[in-house]
């Protein structure tokens, strides 16, 4: 007769042999760091599998956006320390202290990007945020040249016509606009200025609702689709993506439709004849490209691809959120909107829409939108690793300075959230004061674009589309929060807490904002 005994008792010995050994690298990883106040949990945030908060078992994924500078404050330093045992002891730095961020983003040797948390990046092919070394110095040589000051005139004059064809045939003669998600007019704009600045695409407000012959999705719903669920691809295969629930088998239906958008592109301009002088990104990066003289240093047309995706993603949501959210604060904050709203009076021309070569009058405008990005920066952790064996001294609000050990290969995590909420460097944090941007502020500690040499080479882009929106209508409209029956009698909190509700896809972004818009 078989002894079960004799068969369990093994698997004990080497369960309870596989918990000590865990037990004693999760201790010998708190030893390492003197034990710096933070996060004792099984799993790191970075666990896809459990991204809750739960005491003891994980921070809980993207945690510094809901907790801002709380937990730091708690810690009583501004930089945080956790350590986790499974699937292997590690040690997980985040950072809210401006000068520490500014050495980490300042030394790329020392501190690289860990490449493994871009993965979901790469799935369009190698690209410049998912690059290192020089990898990276080759394609950022090649992608440069089409951010340009060309390339920023031609996003001023696009962004200008396609707000001016929004109000003449979209909105028309109506005095008031209600909208049922603020998202119904941010999301269309930046879809339309990235069709004409990054491709050459020019269409208007009525046109590309129907897929052209070859495709059965629109390029915007594609391209709406795989930016928002981009996560399913690190979860699942494509295989079983197309197998999958309904929402699946229709994300792996845009993510083809994508893939194939950005591929006959890139085979046409190849196979193009003539070559034509255009500024838009995409035949500016193919142009820097093809006139490489080094074929080595030339960009695989893989590379291109990955590139043209990743400007595509990084265009669309990080400006059409953070329109989003200056929008949903304008509403809510009547009284900045008002100081917004005299300034644009007293320094925009009345007879006609401003150009570009004004871009530098309207700080205002500037200053509300650095102000959402305070507030909702696109990223919410900058990741980073160490490469070697080092020390950071952290400082906190009592003027205090500690020397904390950082071991080789510690994963870095400078959290923008924590950082642009940190009442050491800015002045009532909570609040919503663009004013503050039109004086000196701590640049150290605002990193909405990252910084340093790895900083978003699509900075300006972003802020000449955002500028030019927000000028536009703000100057013809005042935005207010729609009134829902269901919602009345709620505070002021209330409300902002409802209409600032947030979800994530690869940036952050209002789950549901009703706004109107009323003529001025």
């Amino acid at each position: 007769m078989f002894d079960t005994s004799r068969a369990v008792a093994p698997l004990l010995l080497l369960a309870l042999f596989w918990a000590v050994n865990k037990y004693v690298a999760f201790r010998r990883a708190v030893r390492s760091i003197h034990d710096w106040p933070g996060f004792r949990t099984l799993f790191s945030d970075m666990f896809v599998y459990f991204p809750f908060r739960v005491r003891g078992i994980s921070p809980g994924a993207q945690w510094p956006f809901y907790t801002k500078h709380e937990d730091f404050a708690r810690a009583g330093w501004d930089v945080v320390a956790a350590v986790n045992v499974l699937p292997s002891a590690g040690v997980t730095l985040y950072i809210a202290d401006a000068q520490v961020a500014k050495e980490i983003i300042g030394a790329r040797a020392r501190f690289p990007k860990p490449l493994v948390a871009y993965q979901l990046l790469t799935t369009f092919g190698s690209n410049i945020l998912v690059t290192e070394g020089e990898e990276w110095k080759r394609q950022r040589k090649v992608a440069a040249p089409a951010f340009s000051e060309r390339n920023n005139r031609l996003v001023w004059d696009e962004t200008i016509r396609i707000v001016e064809d929004m109000f003449e045939n979209v909105w028309g003669d109506k005095d008031l606009v209600e909208l049922d998600n603020i998202m119904e007019v941010t999301v269309p704009i930046t879809l339309l200025v990235i069709g004409v600045a990054s491709f050459g695409r020019r269409i208007s407000w009525n046109e590309d609702n129907v897929a052209p012959p070859g495709h059965s999705m629109t390029f915007k719903d594609a391209l709406h689709e795989v930016s928002h669920r981009l996560f399913l691809r690190v979860i699942f295969s494509q295989r079983v993506l197309r197998y999958g629930t309904a929402k699946m088998r229709y994300f792996a239906r845009a993510y083809d439709e994508l893939d194939k958008y950005l591929n006959e592109m890139v085979a046409a301009r190849k196979a193009a004849t003539t070559k034509e002088e255009h500024h838009d990104l995409f035949n500016s990066l193919l142009d820097a490209n093809e006139d490489e003289l080094d074929s080595e240093a030339r960009l695989t047309d893989t590379a291109l691809v990955g590139n043209i995706f990743i400007f595509l993603v990084a265009g669309y949501e990080t400006t059409s959120h953070t329109l989003a959210y200056a929008f949903i604060f304008l509403a809510l904050y009547q009284e900045e909107q008002e100081k917004f709203y005299q300034n644009l009076k007293a320094n925009l021309p009345s007879d006609r829409t401003p150009t570009y070569d004004e871009f530098s009058s309207l700080s205002y405008s500037m200053a509300v939108l650095n102000e959402t990005l305070r507030h909702f920066p696109p990223v919410v952790n900058i990741p980073k690793s160490s490469a070697e064996d080092t020390t950071f001294t952290v400082g906190n609000p009592a003027g205090e300075k500690r020397t904390l050990p950082v071991p080789a290969n510690s994963m870095i995590s400078i959290c923008t959230s924590a950082l642009h909420y940190n009442p050491r460097y800015w002045e009532d944090p909570l609040a919503f004061k663009p004013e503050r941007f039109l004086k000196d502020y701590p640049r150290d500690a605002f990193l909405p674009f990252s910084g340093g040499p790895r900083g978003c080479i699509g900075r300006g882009f972003a802020e000449t589309e955002g500028v030019a929106v927000l000028t536009m209508i703000i100057s013809r409209y005042k935005v207010e929060v729609r009134e829902e029956p269901q919602f009345a009698g709620e505070t002021f909190a209330q409300r902002k807490a409802r209409l600032m509700e947030s979800m994530h896809s690869l940036t952050v972004y209002p789950k549901r904002a009703p706004l109107a818009f009323r003529r001025r």
